[in-house]
């Protein structure tokens, strides 16, 4: 394919359950190329069965790079995948045209494409403050702060709302007045496509992906992961409901119906997320891998 010297990468984007890992691995085999991973649960090798890692004839199908790659023990911050997937995406360039981006994690997809914002240094004491807080003290505070953010962060996650907060706090300023400021330019053009289906069969979807996460082991492993509970990895769901079920709060059917919950809660939140992005060329999640290569060969040689 002609691609006129550009280099391109092709990001698969949607709600979680929705079928972005079976289409990224279609395109890389027409495209002859490589997966980049954009999904931020999937980086940690000792989160398998609850975060969907791509199984062993999935990843054989195609190579999958940030797919298990680091340690739960480990900090990783998206600026530091930043950095890792662009020199990642520069060295694969050398030799592709294209390269397929699959992640339903908005932030990091972004991450990717457009680079990430600038936040000033801010006081860590602040922080030390928050970590005190609970998450319904860390929302109703980002709430007064910031609405325009809280409409669009994952207000489950307390990690998240403590990172804006403590921007809000120690600079006085809106967590969301940092975000989309002068950014570097990136050396490749970005398409990207988005999967979807109606709402019903989403959270059905969601609902037998559970069901099977179960089946294949997923208690066992929240098990084996519980003396790291407290990390920020594990503060997910999928993990934070089934402590929760292990220290008594739940019993075993209200956590597996909490994790069902909170994931099509997650998957409304990441529709919001990708809706916003006009550039977004959407198809349904049973169209054909032909009728979607089609119009991306015709981006490609167009562009």
């Amino acid at each position: 394919m002609n691609t006129k010297g550009k280099k391109y990468i092709i990001c698969v984007v949607g709600p979680t359950a929705i079928g972005k890992t079976a289409l990224g691995i279609k395109l890389a085999n027409h495209y002859h190329t490589d997966i980049l991973s954009a999904d931020s649960r999937q980086f940690f090798r000792e989160m398998e069965i609850g975060t969907a890692v791509p199984s062993k004839d999935e990843l054989a199908a195609a190579k999958h790079h940030f797919i298990q790659h680091i340690s739960i023990q480990e900090p990783y911050s998206v600026g530091d995948f930043e950095r890792d997937a662009i020199a990642n995406l520069n060295e694969l360039f050398t030799t592709k045209d294209v390269v397929i981006v699959v992640g339903g994690s908005g932030l990091y997809v972004d991450a990717v494409t457009k680079g990430l914002d600038y936040f000033p240094d801010v006081d860590p004491a602040i922080r030390a403050t928050l970590n005190t807080k609970n998450i319904e003290e860390l929302q109703q505070k980002l709430l007064a702060l910031d609405p325009e953010y809280y409409e669009k962060v994952d207000i489950a996650n307390p990690h998240r709302l403590i990172r804006a907060l403590e921007i809000c706090i120690g600079t006085g300023k809106p967590y969301s007045s940092f975000l989309n400021k002068g950014k570097e330019k990136r050396n490749f053009e970005v398409i990207y496509v988005g999967l979807e289906a109606e709402r019903s069969i989403i959270y059905n979807r969601i609902n037998q992906r559970v069901d099977i996460m179960l089946e294949n082991g997923l208690l066992d492993e929240v098990k084996r992961l519980a003396p790291y509970k407290h990390l920020n990895a594990l503060q997910t769901v999928g993990y934070r409901e089934f402590y929760e079920y292990l220290n008594g709060t739940y019993d075993l059917p209200t956590a597996i119906e909490e994790v069902k919950k909170n994931t099509r809660r997650f998957a409304k939140r990441q529709l919001t997320w990708f809706r916003k992005n006009e550039a977004i060329l959407w198809f349904n999640y049973q169209e054909s891998i032909a009728e979607i290569t089609e119009k991306l060969d015709t981006l490609l040689t167009v562009n």
